[in-house]
């Protein structure tokens, strides 16, 4: 019956040994703590930077993790969106086939630099056809665009109402491309009984650039667009 006792008086010894190192310790001198505490303040950093860590590293696993969850919805719309494309991958072969095949004919619709005069002279022969009488005939100053060149041509006609009609139904099926605008018809005078009537209006023809065109609108944009970044 004598074991109990010592056991439990030996267990209390070093529970008031391990608690009086315990007392009276100076936080300004940690070096001269005895053992036992300096284990448990030792213990107790590690534990300190240990949790901070982990916190750290779980907070940047965190917010990459909602960051996902935020592209989740868009990246599954592309996928959609991808997956419909591939879905209609020869549908969409199609569409483009005719779509380039429909650009084609249109620049087929456009004179190159050498026919502009013979297109010049077909709208010129579209008014003496329908007997208009040609007043002002002027082409104007070429426009360079990006893809295309436009030439505008001052016309004043004159003739009967219907002819001036007819005269732009014919230019209108040309088969290049030719549109009229700024359209105005009136009478010549009070004192002309002829019945003949006076157009004015704006002829624009198109044609497509040729190689070196191209190529110097090229170099145009290419320079614009440096200067630009210059100024910035």
């Amino acid at each position: 019956m004598a074991k109990p006792s010592t056991l439990s008086f030996d267990l209390s010894g070093v529970v008031d040994q391990a608690t009086s190192q315990f007392r009276g310790l100076n936080p300004n001198e940690p070096g001269q703590w005895p053992l036992l505490p300096k284990a448990a303040a030792w213990a107790a950093a590690m534990l300190a930077v240990v949790a901070m860590g982990w916190f750290l590293l779980l907070a940047a696993a965190s917010d990459e993790l909602q960051a996902e969850r935020d592209r989740e919805p868009t990246r599954k719309s592309e996928y959609r969106s991808k997956l419909s494309q591939a879905v209609n991958l020869s549908e969409l072969r199609k569409q483009k086939q005719q779509v380039q095949e429909y650009v084609t004919q249109l620049e087929r619709q456009l004179p190159g630099k050498a026919e502009m005069d013979a297109l010049l002279s077909d709208i010129n022969q579209a008014g003496l056809g329908r007997g208009l009488q040609f007043e002002l005939f002027r082409p104007g100053q070429v426009q360079v665009k990006d893809y295309y060149a436009e030439l505008p041509i001052a016309i004043r006609v004159s003739g009967r109402y219907h002819d001036i009609g007819a005269f732009a139904a014919d230019v209108a099926n040309l088969s290049r491309i030719v549109t009229l605008h700024n359209l105005s018809i009136a009478q010549p005078s009070a004192r002309d009984t002829s019945g003949n009537l006076v157009m004015e209006a704006t002829a624009r023809t198109y044609r497509y650039l040729d190689p070196a065109e191209v190529a110097d609108q090229r170099k145009a944009a290419a320079a614009a667009k440096a200067a630009a970044g210059a100024k910035k």
